[in-house]
């Protein structure tokens, strides 16, 4: 078993450098995974910037749909998953990967740990991440954030939804991330909470 999940961490490592080989940084001055964790913490602005690598990203905000359907994702796993030994997130708690591919911190929508986790103020054991697609995010999402994700042997389910269209695309770890696709009238399983979802409740004040 052990050498199993070594291998599928390897797997993702080596998918995860194929996502960012060649991709240009923008130039500025480098600052380590400690400096930029104390800097977040000193800040005493409402801007997020998540962390890759030595640079840093602002984010940019997010439309009323975003929220909505952010917040309805969470609402649901907060309810079912309520007085289980588990914490659902929203975007204000990030994610930290530490490998020897990559540094990475970033802000999710939504997620879920069900592990002890020590820092207050990042998360690195996720079972389940939820990210809410815009056309600024959508490519980034699908691509690097997919391939940094993996390398959380943790992480089971990935949700990608749309802000605009009932659509929700499902990467799940049990089917070696391919990819499953949900629109109207469907209802989808989060394996990794036990939850299904149908994406009608999700996109209803769409239809």
């Amino acid at each position: 078993m052990k050498m199993a999940e070594e291998t599928d961490t390897m797997r993702a490592q080596y998918d995860f450098s194929k996502a960012v080989r060649g991709k240009h940084l923008p130039k500025q001055k480098y600052m380590s995974p400690e400096e930029y964790l104390e800097w977040e913490r000193s800040r005493d602005d409402d801007e997020k910037y998540e962390y890759v690598d030595g640079q840093v990203f602002a984010m940019a905000g997010a439309s009323r749909a975003h929220n909505r359907i952010a917040g309805l994702m969470f609402a649901r796993l907060f309810n079912h998953l309520e007085g289980v030994p588990c914490g659902v997130f929203q975007s204000d708690m990030k994610v930290g990967i530490r490998s020897l591919e990559t540094n990475r911190y970033y802000y999710p929508d939504v997620q879920v740990s069900c592990d002890e986790e020590t820092d207050p103020y990042y998360n690195t054991s996720p079972c389940l991440i939820v990210e809410v697609l815009s056309d600024s995010t959508a490519h980034k999402d699908r691509t690097e954030k997919l391939a940094a994700y993996r390398l959380f042997a943790s992480l089971q389910e990935y949700v990608l939804c749309s802000q605009d269209t009932p659509h929700i695309e499902v990467y799940r770890r049990a089917s070696e991330w391919e990819r499953g696709i949900y629109t109207a009238g469907q209802v989808l399983t989060l394996d990794s909470v036990g939850l299904d979802v149908a994406v009608d409740d999700v996109y209803h004040f769409l239809m």
